[in-house]
């Protein structure tokens, strides 16, 4: 995906603080806690929606700051795409460091990835994920106050896009080789997409051009993998043939478009 995603797992725990095993099963909590929550918000952020990794760089920084008003635990680390992940299952090729870290109000963090040199393919983009997990501070309890008490943990990812040297074309101009089909899918119409370049193409929004609501008709986006396919599910719109969508390029920003498809 192109832009961060957050999961929001709720847990309890005693009023005794945290500590560092408690961290590293963060994720695993978050991945196994049965109970969801409506709404919450980071106390961090991580500067950009996306990282590009050169294969002749030898490391990549990535600036996390702490906009909130009290200091927040950070857990990092990278997965393959598998969000079941953790930092001590991983199976992707980096290394993050500090892979755990505090961050006081209004001060930021660099999170330094490294490349460790596992085989990938030269003729195309690979695409991973960097992982922040958020923790904030234990609440106080006030006399007379329940000792147990819901805490938040929060997890962004963000995609990480290890770009092979001398690939041929361009990013920006891969997104013009796109080739588009109107398919059926699970009984509702898709936009089939093939991608014969070497880059990702990631989308904040694909639809059928004149598509009547926006809310409704938007896929929410995806991404169009180098020298792959993908689908995203369309609802209404013209017989025009033409489709329009939001492309996000490396910096993070939106791109619009059109192009034709065929059936």
């Amino acid at each position: 995906m192109f832009q961060p995603r957050v999961f929001f797992r709720p847990f309890h725990r005693h009023r005794a603080g945290i500590n560092m095993n408690v961290i590293a099963r963060f994720a695993s909590l978050l991945l196994l806690a049965g109970c969801g929550i409506s709404a919450a918000h980071a106390g961090t952020q991580i500067v950009g929606t996306r990282v590009v990794y050169g294969a002749a760089d030898r490391d990549v920084s990535v600036r996390i700051l702490n906009t909130g008003d009290s200091p927040r635990l950070l857990q990092a680390w990278v997965d393959d795409g598998d969000e079941r992940q953790t930092a001590e299952t991983s199976k992707a090729p980096f290394l993050v460091t500090p892979p755990v870290s505090r961050v006081e109000p209004g001060k930021g963090q660099s999170l330094r990835l490294m490349f460790t040199g596992a085989p990938l393919p030269q003729d195309r983009e690979s695409v991973f994920w960097l992982n922040v997990v958020e923790v904030p501070p234990k609440p106080e309890v006030k006399e007379g106050e329940s000792a147990n008490h819901l805490q938040f943990a929060v997890r962004t990812r963000i995609n990480i896009f290890y770009r092979p040297t001398a690939l041929p074309g361009d990013p920006k101009s891969s997104i013009d080789t796109l080739a588009w089909r109107l398919v059926g899918s699970n009984g509702k119409m898709a936009l089939e997409c093939t991608n014969n370049s070497a880059f990702n193409v990631s989308f904040a929004d694909v639809r059928l051009k004149g598509a009547p609501d926006k809310k409704n008709d938007a896929t929410g986006g995806g991404m169009c993998p180098a020298k792959g396919t993908a689908t995203f599910d369309v609802h209404g719109g013209s017989e025009s043939g033409r489709l329009t969508f939001q492309s996000i390029d490396d910096y993070g920003a939106f791109r619009d478009g059109e192009a034709a498809y065929t059936r």
